[in-house]
């Protein structure tokens, strides 16, 4: 096709059978490579087609065509995973691309982005709302997208500022009462760990124990090696995770926060894991290794390799089954340490900075739970300043 040529609109046939127009039009020669470009168009209509083709050669003729580089929103989409990938941990990338494929992507990605309104944003929002938990975090992302767009000058507004989220009443009130608290007493803890220890898994119980007494996380305890305890001093050093990452392969990563950490931790503790060392020690040199090589992992599977993280649900969800425990779950332990230590008097700062939060709202907003006995000794108090 040359400059001079006209633009001939054609017709085809989708796979349903509906009719549509098409035509593609010369724009100039593309200031980058020096060849010649070209813009197509489909409508629907012959209407459409024609009207459409007089913009766009209006355009041309007056110099203020700009090329489309994208159309929809999964072509922005596109373009901006690509620049995302490089600016997160790769578990973070691979959670939220899992995000975008079942949730944002199906409900928006053939949508003309120039076409996306509050309405068609209201709308989803609330469809996510009714149905997942965490729709606030999906609806973040999928306004980051339009964000993008708007950087990039292929939208002027992110309709998604516009949202508007109603507050459920009914779910405020019944989730307040009825809501179940991840987390053990002192009394709770201390017989889910007596029961632990009656089973035939030193492994399981030194983990839960450590967890449950140093208040790390779940993949911070899996990265452990032994060079990260000191039993002269009884200190654990907290420096590295793993999770998971492309492939569903775990890899070994920074702390969620980035931050390392020394924490002290209690004698019996200390001498539980020095027993786990000492049986590691057997039981693995019957499998051929010699875990007292540098960098040796504290918790690892029977090929001495990291441990799948979905296993201590199995061990935790077994000994609670058996014995007939309440039930919380792996991360469930983190709350029960947070909640003692500030039953037990410890700093807002100091439960912080065990805990590895970056801010002090985070320790707030997650972790202040009251636990019974403290709900307890509220009233218990009220009723004693009232008969005074």
């Amino acid at each position: 096709m040359s400059k001079n040529k006209t633009t001939s609109i054609n017709s085809y046939i989708l796979k349903n059978g509906e009719k549509r127009f098409m035509f593609k039009i010369y724009v100039g020669i593309d200031p980058l490579t020096g060849n010649e470009s070209y813009t197509t168009r489909r409508c629907k209509t012959l209407g459409e087609a024609k009207t459409e083709l007089a913009r766009l050669k209006m355009q041309i003729n007056d110099g203020t065509f700009r090329k489309k580089q994208v159309e929809t929103y999964h072509d922005i989409y596109k373009l901006w995973v690509s620049h995302y990938e490089t600016t997160v941990e790769e578990s973070t990338f691979v959670k939220t691309i899992g995000i975008f494929k079942n949730h944002i992507l199906p409900a928006m990605g053939t949508y003309k982005i120039e076409k996306i309104n509050v309405e068609v944003c209201q709308k989803h929002v609330n469809e996510w709302k009714n149905k997942l938990k965490n729709f606030r975090m999906v609806k973040a992302y999928a306004s980051k997208v339009l964000d993008f767009a708007i950087r990039y000058d292929y939208i002027q507004k992110n309709p998604f500022s516009l949202v508007e989220i109603a507050n459920n009443r009914k779910q405020a009130v019944s989730g307040s009462e009825d809501a179940v608290e991840n987390f053990y007493t002192k009394e709770q803890l201390t017989e889910f760990l007596n029961c632990l220890e009656k089973e035939n898994n030193y492994q399981a119980y030194a983990l839960f124990r450590l967890l449950a007494y140093s208040g790390i996380r779940k993949g911070e305890a899996l990265a452990l090696s032994w060079n990260d305890l000191n039993f002269t001093t009884n200190e654990l050093r907290i420096n590295k995770a793993i999770s998971r990452g492309k492939d569903n392969k775990l890899y070994l990563k920074s702390t969620k926060t980035g931050i390392v950490r020394t924490i002290k931790m209690d004698d019996k503790t200390m001498e539980i894991m020095k027993e786990w060392k000492r049986i590691q020690k057997q039981d693995y040199l019957v499998l051929g290794f010699n875990t007292l090589k540098s960098g040796q992992l504290v918790f690892s599977n029977k090929a001495n390799k990291y441990l799948q993280p979905t296993k201590t649900r199995k061990w935790i969800q077994l000994v609670q089954k058996k014995y007939k425990l309440s039930t919380i779950t792996t991360h469930g332990l983190r709350h029960t340490h947070c909640s003692l230590l500030f039953e037990a008097g410890v700093s807002l700062k100091d439960v912080q900075d065990r805990l590895g939060h970056s801010d002090v709202q985070t320790t707030l907003n997650i972790y202040t739970h009251v636990t019974q006995k403290t709900k307890e000794e509220a009233i218990q108090k009220f009723e004693s300043y009232l008969n005074s």
